[in-house]
């Protein structure tokens, strides 16, 4: 595995590890400032509201998996397939699951670091 492949999969894997401590800075410092999410049902968003629906979810716990099917290598660009199988569980609430796919492209910035750049995120509510 190539040093760009082994950051890649420690950006998911501290992207996982954030959620699940409630760190949104260390979320928000995975992403490039022009990042944009596309999920399903909503217009494209980009980091400031991904950080304000974020801080909207207050004290959500927020655990998961996730498992990287596909790892591509583009030069200063790269691209994962995700399968990811998450839980959301609000104070006093009953727990969401959502699990299914994520495709990601990653970018290599100035500083030598990837960061998440486009996410288009296929998660289906699980009963």
């Amino acid at each position: 595995m190539t040093d760009d492949a082994t950051a890649i999969r420690q950006v998911v894997e501290t992207w996982m590890a954030a959620s699940r401590k409630g760190d949104l800075e260390t979320v928000l410092g995975l992403m490039t400032d022009d990042v944009v999410f596309m999920i399903p049902g909503k217009e494209p968003f980009g980091k400031e509201a991904f950080a304000a629906a974020s801080r909207n979810m207050g004290e959500t716990k927020i655990d998961g998996d996730s498992e990287i099917v596909e790892l591509k290598l583009l030069g200063d660009w790269a691209y994962i397939r995700n399968r990811i199988d998450m839980t959301a569980t609000p104070p006093g609430g009953e727990p969401v699951r959502r699990s299914g796919y994520t495709l990601t492209l990653l970018r290599k910035e100035n500083d030598g670091r990837w960061r998440l750049a486009r996410d288009a995120n296929l998660l289906e509510a699980k009963g």
